[in-house]
């Protein structure tokens, strides 16, 4: 735990909590950030979820997406602004490695100012290559775990 102020930051991966709490300010920066249920589906259907709670407000949090038995990968970590500093995100990715410990790989990508952090959690630098389709970056569809597809997008050859 850790104090924020004179209240304490406490960590639950309960995303049955998801439909209750307070999850604003996340994602600064960001284009086109996802809406308010876009962003509790990503949480609840991420394999793993590691959340930061100052009361009823979420301050952090960390996903890991997994096949369950070789290889995970952390898509997001977020700590708001005003609570960044602290050792929250670092927590996060503590709690995030611990499970999934029984994995071989545990992977992410990350801006260049966080590689020291990663690096002082364990991480070490590699390469790496990324697809962004911006488009998407609102997280516009959920697909079902039974393997709905979303409708292929054909580029209209002005948006080349």
């Amino acid at each position: 735990m850790h104090l924020h102020g004179d209240r304490m930051i406490h960590y639950t991966s309960d995303t049955a909590l998801l439909p209750t709490i307070e999850m604003t300010g996340f994602f600064v920066g960001w284009p086109n950030p996802p809406p308010d249920e876009r962003f509790r589906a990503i949480l609840k259907h991420s394999d793993h979820v590691w959340m930061a709670m100052d009361g009823n407000k979420m301050v952090g949090f960390v996903t890991m997406i997994t096949d369950r038995v070789f290889y995970g990968y952390v898509p997001l970590l977020e700590v708001l602004p005003a609570y960044q500093g602290k050792g929250i995100g670092s927590t996060l990715i503590s709690r995030m490695k611990q499970t999934g410990h029984y994995l071989y790989a545990i992977d992410l990508i990350c801006d260049h100012s966080n590689v020291a952090m990663y690096e002082r959690n364990g991480f070490r630098k590699s390469n790496g290559m990324i697809l962004r389709n911006y488009q998407n970056q609102c997280a516009p569809r959920t697909l079902d775990r039974q393997g709905e597809t979303p409708e292929p997008h054909v580029a209209d050859p002005d948006e080349l």
